[in-house]
């Protein structure tokens, strides 16, 4: 268990975290750009998640030896993963059970003063219906993916902070 605690406290937990985020986004983009799979809004939305994971991991790295960092950093990576499982499941909810009223939007409903699909609509413009299934591996959707990877990260949140949190107690 100590060998857990020393690990999360390390700078490669975090490193693990940021490029695993960054390796997610880099998959979403060349699926997007190479692939021509078009993102839909709760794509987008995902895609969102998986950033505010990237960040928890750069506050980490940069900040790994402090704990109010560390925490910040914990918060941040609870909250995306919580929020990018949500979104998935409703995703797979949505391809799996179509109807006609339950359907998102054509365009992403960010704040008004933070309007990616303005800023960089190569990345969080959707072009893409929910319901449309574009790829599969080995008979599980893009969507179902996602679900397994915000579960590793909610996993991984609670292999190597929850003990951490309570020998702090």
């Amino acid at each position: 268990m100590n060998a857990l605690i020393r690990f999360s406290h390390s700078r490669a937990a975090w490193l693990t975290l940021m490029l695993s985020a960054l390796a997610l986004e880099l998959a979403a983009l060349f699926f997007q750009h190479i692939m021509k799979l078009d993102p839909c809004v709760m794509c987008i939305y995902q895609r969102v998640a998986v950033f505010g994971l990237l960040f928890a991991g750069i506050l980490g790295v940069v900040g790994y030896r402090s704990r109010i960092a560390r925490a910040a950093g914990v918060i941040v990576w609870g909250i995306s993963a919580i929020w990018g499982l949500k979104l998935a499941l409703e995703l797979v909810d949505m391809q799996m059970n179509p109807s006609p009223f339950a359907t998102c939007s054509y365009l992403p409903e960010f704040p008004s003063w933070l309007q990616l699909h303005e800023w960089l609509p190569s990345i969080f413009m959707p072009t893409g219906m929910c319901t449309d299934i574009p790829w599969e591996f080995m008979g599980v959707t893009m969507g179902q993916w996602m679900i397994v990877a915000f579960s590793g990260y909610l996993l991984a949140l609670a292999i190597f902070f929850i003990p951490a949190l309570k020998k702090s107690i």
